[in-house]
């Protein structure tokens, strides 16, 4: 995926994305002080609400394409899977491939603020899964499975006060963590109607049947 500042991303957008986890609260952040489209002219700038049907649901696409920091390939890869699904609504197993990534529930679990250090977090081999060290951010779990710190790392100076930080956030009720062995466990898929999703999946879903 190309590499493009995370404020950039969220100028595009016209809304916070939270790329940059809690830090995108702080009065400081680069939207509060220029939200406006980059490179673009100020009078291109004023018509940015007139947008057609394909150009609002290119933008929702490239909205969760840049939170869930997925490549065109990969992100199309769990559309068409989506999809191709029969008994299921789209929509619902869309966002469940997209929330049951490794990074996603490092995430969700609270491990890490934001979706690139918990990408971080999981490509530097510093979790595991039943037992098992996996190093991959894509990595499917599934219901039952215990997501831990690798015992290795946590001796590390980034974990030794996430117990602390654990018992102080509320994960998802599809997820259940103990703090004190710094794990989650899957406790059931995650349900769009029950989350805090604000994009609107079956935009991206028309997009792709075009």
């Amino acid at each position: 995926m190309i590499i493009e500042k995370k404020c950039k991303k969220c100028r595009r957008a016209g809304e916070k994305l939270f790329l940059k986890g809690e830090k995108c609260l702080s009065p400081k952040c680069v939207f509060e002080k220029k939200s406006s489209l980059p490179g673009l002219p100020i009078a291109a700038r004023k018509h940015r609400s007139m947008v057609s049907e394909y150009g609002t649901q290119l933008k929702e696409k490239q909205k969760v394409r840049n939170v869930y920091l997925l490549s065109e390939k990969q992100f199309s890869a769990y559309v068409k899977d989506a999809s191709s699904k029969h008994g299921i609504v789209p929509i619902e197993q869309l966002f469940e491939n997209l929330e049951t990534r490794l990074d996603s529930v490092v995430y969700r679990l609270g491990f890490a603020e934001s979706r690139s250090l918990a990408r971080q977090i999981a490509s530097h081999g510093h979790l595991t899964v039943n037992g098992r060290r996996v190093d991959i951010p894509s990595y499917k779990v599934s219901k039952g499975d215990v997501i831990a710190v690798r015992e290795g790392s946590k001796k590390k100076t980034f974990f030794v006060a996430l117990g602390e930080k654990l018992q102080k956030q509320t994960a998802p009720a599809w997820l259940k963590v103990d703090a004190s062995k710094l794990e989650g466990t899957v406790l059931d898929k995650p349900s769009l109607g029950k989350s805090d999703m604000t994009f609107n999946l079956a935009l991206i879903m028309e997009f792709y049947s075009r």
